[in-house]
């Protein structure tokens, strides 16, 4: 399946990535902050030097990494299977056949919940790579393709 015919994710996944980009930053400053103070009489440290080189590792994990990241995934569903791409560095395409689904859920978190997304689980057969998880769905989509998958299994089994 070519690129052009994977339909992207909600919006609300990039705010989603970049909240949690955001929560790491704050960690991390935090921890600058911590280690300026921890070391302020053993190196003589212009004061603020370490909180402002980790503004850029900052700025990286709460607005780059996290646009690129939504513009890797992607997703459609044929008649016959699921398929999922993702992956920056590494480019993954899982194609899940649709009669090898055992059961489909369809989750949300606290922050998904607000930004009006939520996450396809679907368990597939087998032990190895039996869940494939699609985040970033709106609520109606993700229902509307839980119901859809739920009737082609039960066509397969008929």
């Amino acid at each position: 399946m070519d690129d052009a015919r994977l339909t992207p994710l909600d919006r609300g996944l990039l705010r989603l990535m970049r909240i949690r980009g955001a929560a790491a930053g704050a960690v991390l400053v935090a921890a600058a902050a911590a280690g300026e103070i921890a070391l302020r009489d053993v190196l003589p440290l212009p004061r603020g030097l370490l909180v402002l080189a980790a503004l850029p590792i900052v700025f990286f994990l709460a607005m780059w990494s996290p646009s690129r990241r939504y513009r890797a995934w992607g997703y459609a569903m044929d008649g016959e299977e699921l398929h999922v791409r993702r992956g920056v560095w590494t480019r993954v395409h899982t194609v899940v056949p649709l009669d090898r689904v055992q059961h489909i859920d369809v989750s949300q978190g606290p922050l998904e919940r607000s930004l009006g997304i939520c996450r396809l689980v679907v368990h597939t057969a087998g032990t190895l790579h039996s869940q494939v998880v699609l985040p970033g769905l709106r609520r109606d989509v993700a229902e509307a393709m839980r119901d859809e998958i739920r009737a082609r299994v039960r066509e397969a089994q008929a």
